[in-house]
């Protein structure tokens, strides 16, 4: 039986540390891509790289999807039978202000990792980590592999690139698939990302470690999955004969002011949203005081209102659909936070 090889940019990154739990669960040898930081991130992973069990099958490697150089030695080293390219300037408000180095890393990042591929590793699977923000704003009521994109902000237009390259190396041969992955959370989100930031707030603002919690658009909808199952999505496209596209979502979604509220119940608050606009509050009844305000700081100069994915294709074809519902998921990030608070 031929070793399977696995190779993860993002490796630190929520979605690349559930997905090398999840490969060397199947025996994989696993090789992940960290950049060089004075301050390394590597919580995500410490439980792999303090393990015994996995000390000869688990290995990280200093790079950056903007050297191509480095990928190509590091690929032709490793020689994998899988990439899973999930590293990118994965913040959409964040790439308007950093537009052109967002678009090296998510667009260009991506055709160096899949020249690396070509030069030195041609039989191996490609895994294109895509996103739902490729649809913008659109009038459809569910958003599917054949819905128009209309990409509108730096982020979604790199990813665009990624996503065009990707299904330009599979009509010359290559076996690869681009993932259009809708919102997945899990206790491992950064606390920049709007549900991490609301879990991580709220029980702060409970345990009387901050006054209160500033948030922007309240009305955007978002399909959210737990990304521990969405892995396996990644992973199933690529067990199949042919390489193809999917959308990976859950098939709901709800407002952040929803999601606000399905968390503020959880933990026990009584409270009252009160004015409109930018003036919307939300006051706790207990004490008076008001727990969340609305900054404009945290509007996108353009917004994305409503994304919700239809995942018929993954059912048929992956026999992959979510499992955890979005209260399950609340409740599994409330709980490592607290925990862990």
């Amino acid at each position: 039986m031929n070793k399977k090889i696995a190779l993860i940019t993002g490796i630190t990154g929520q979605d690349g540390s559930y997905l090398a739990e999840l490969l060397l669960r199947k025996k994989y040898i696993v090789h992940g891509i960290r950049r060089r930081a004075s301050n390394p991130k590597l919580d995500n992973i410490k439980s792999l790289l303090e393990s015994k069990k996995y000390s000869k099958k688990f290995f990280l490697h200093y790079g950056d999807l903007t050297d191509s150089s480095n990928l190509n030695k590091l690929v032709g080293r490793i020689k994998p039978t899988e990439i899973y390219n999930l590293a990118a300037q994965s913040h959409v408000h964040t790439s308007f202000d950093v537009p052109e180095y967002t678009a090296q890393v998510n667009g260009i990042g991506c055709l160096n990792l899949l020249e690396a591929m070509a030069n030195h590793a041609p039989k191996a699977k490609f895994y294109q980590a895509s996103t739902s923000e490729l649809y913008g704003e659109n009038n459809t009521k569910f958003q599917n592999e054949m819905t128009p994109f209309q990409p509108c902000s730096p982020y979604s237009i790199s990813k665009l690139y990624a996503y065009y390259l990707t299904k330009n190396y599979r009509s010359r041969g290559f076996f690869v698939c681009n993932g259009i992955l809708f919102n997945h959370e899990s206790p491992r989100r950064a606390s920049s990302f709007v549900t991490k930031k609301i879990v991580e707030g709220i029980i702060n603002i409970k345990n009387k470690k901050i006054k209160k919690l500033y948030l922007g658009n309240l009305y955007a909808k978002r399909d959210w999955g737990y990304a521990e199952e969405f892995v396996v999505a990644m992973w199933k496209m690529l067990q199949k004969k042919k390489p193809d596209d999917y959308v990976i979502s859950t098939g709901k979604s709800i407002t952040v002011k929803d999601f606000v509220n399905k968390v503020l119940k959880k933990l026990g608050f009584h409270y009252k949203w009160m004015g409109s606009g930018i003036n919307e509050v939300c006051k706790d009844l207990s004490s008076g005081k008001n727990i969340i305000e609305i900054d404009k700081f945290f509007f996108r100069p353009t917004e994305v209102n409503f994304l919700r994915g239809d995942y018929s294709k993954a059912k048929k074809n992956l026999n992959w659909k979510p499992k955890k519902t979005l209260d399950d998921l609340i409740s599994i990030m409330i709980n490592h936070e607290i925990k862990n608070n």
